[in-house]
């Protein structure tokens, strides 16, 4: 069994990770609103208890997940505990005693309650003493209403507002300033502004070494040199090495040791990470997490397609598709200050062949757009659960990561 779910990250006011909403189907094939919402909720749980868990996809983030009547009335939530789930009510469930009575036992339970998708009646003023977060599509609710909502919960400090689908900086600002406390969407994940700035020369060093790596054959002469030049670079390497993930019996102290003990595979990820990370560090680390997901499911994806692609370029190319959005520039502009072969640059410039096709494949499952999923899958020939097996691999993968390097 596959645990079919896409991880939509929720932030803060200082755009920290607070937790991820769980998209889920049965199936890749099932498409929203084809799918039964009691289905799709009883199956979450069942993945959640016997494959992956919950805590597990969500690197112990709480997991919004959201119940139909029928699951609530089937008690499905306390299959999980309070600090895994925050119980989010569909906005197609109607206010009424039934669901009201729900609602004060999960909330005397010590669960977190959401209202999904809220667009404002009266008698929600019944519910909002267990109500601890109010999202609202903000796509669809215009700022009137959105007022309405908030005027309405005035009195009800201990209710966290949401602001659902924020796509742009703007938009983030425009909640940001009405009150919000939490925001869902990928407006982090595009670019703040477009501007031309020099590269540090960290950066550069970095370019560099992700240069040097993107070759065939590593000179690791050159490649010493780089790091040698950095004490920071130099410590991060070696703390990475010795790290638990890897779970040496000896401690690596030098350089050269660390790069021959990693190897050229786990070398380019390492370097890849630290690009990342050191290329704009006022970044949401969420953003950082999103890049390396698409790092290391490209490369598993590579492995399977075998011959068409080399899974170290996969890797770099899924990792620099969000380089525009860490570094605050067009592509186009970062990528002529980078000296990377034309296998990585072509791909992100162009938007065509099988490397593009795998960027969009894994753009398509982070959004959970089932349906344009399973066409491109189709179109590459890929296995529909394999593909879910290695998003799954990914995310996990990408937390552990950038986990050991802090």
């Amino acid at each position: 069994m596959n645990f079919y779910a896409a991880r939509q990250p929720i932030l803060d006011k200082s755009k920290k990770l607070f937790a991820y909403e769980l998209l889920f189907r049965d199936s890749i094939d099932n498409v929203f609103p084809d799918i039964d919402g009691d289905e799709a909720t009883s199956k979450m749980i069942e993945a959640s208890q016997f494959n992956m868990g919950i805590s597990e996809f969500t690197g112990n983030k709480p997991a919004f997940i959201n119940f139909t009547l029928e699951t609530l009335k089937q008690g499905y939530p306390e299959m999980l505990t309070p600090d895994e789930v925050v119980v989010e009510i569909l906005e197609t469930i109607k206010p009424g005693k039934q669901l009201l009575a729900l609602c004060k036992d999960l909330h005397k339970k010590g669960y977190t309650l959401a209202l999904d998708d809220y667009e404002h009646q009266n008698v929600w003023a019944h519910f909002y003493p267990y109500i601890k977060i109010i999202k609202i599509d903000i796509q669809v609710s215009g700022i009137e209403e959105i007022r309405e909502v908030l005027k309405a919960t005035k009195d009800h400090p201990h209710i966290k507002m949401l602001a659902e689908k924020v796509e742009t900086y703007e938009e983030y600002d425009q909640m940001l300033q009405l009150g919000f406390d939490y925001f869902q969407g990928y407006f982090f994940a595009k670019p703040e502004m477009i501007k031309t700035k020099n590269l540090s020369p960290s950066q550069i060093a970095m370019a560099e070494l992700l240069y040097e790596t993107s070759k065939t054959e590593l000179d690791l002469n050159s490649i010493t040199n780089v790091f040698e030049r950095d004490v920071s670079l130099s410590y991060k390497l070696l703390r990475y090495a010795n790290s638990a993930i890897f779970k040496r019996r000896n401690e690596i102290s030098t350089i050269k040791q660390a790069l021959v003990i990693l190897g050229s595979g786990e070398l380019k990820r390492f370097i890849g990470l630290m690009f990342a990370i050191t290329a704009n560090p006022n970044k949401p680390s969420e953003l950082i997490n999103l890049a390396m997901t698409r790092a290391k499911f490209c490369e598993l994806v590579a492995e399977d397609i075998n011959s068409q692609l080399d899974a170290s370029i996969a890797f770099l190319t899924g990792l620099l598709s969000m380089i525009d959005a860490i570094l605050d520039e067009e592509m186009a502009t970062v990528l002529e200050k980078l000296p990377l072969s034309q296998e990585i640059k072509n791909p992100l410039l162009t938007k065509k062949g099988i490397m593009a096709a795998l960027i969009k494949l894994v753009e398509f499952i982070e959004q959970a757009q089932w349906d344009k999923t399973t066409l491109v899958m189709e179109k590459l020939q890929l296995d529909k659960d394999k593909v879910v097996e290695h998003y799954n691999q990914a995310v996990t993968w990408a937390d552990e990561q950038t986990q050991a390097a802090d």
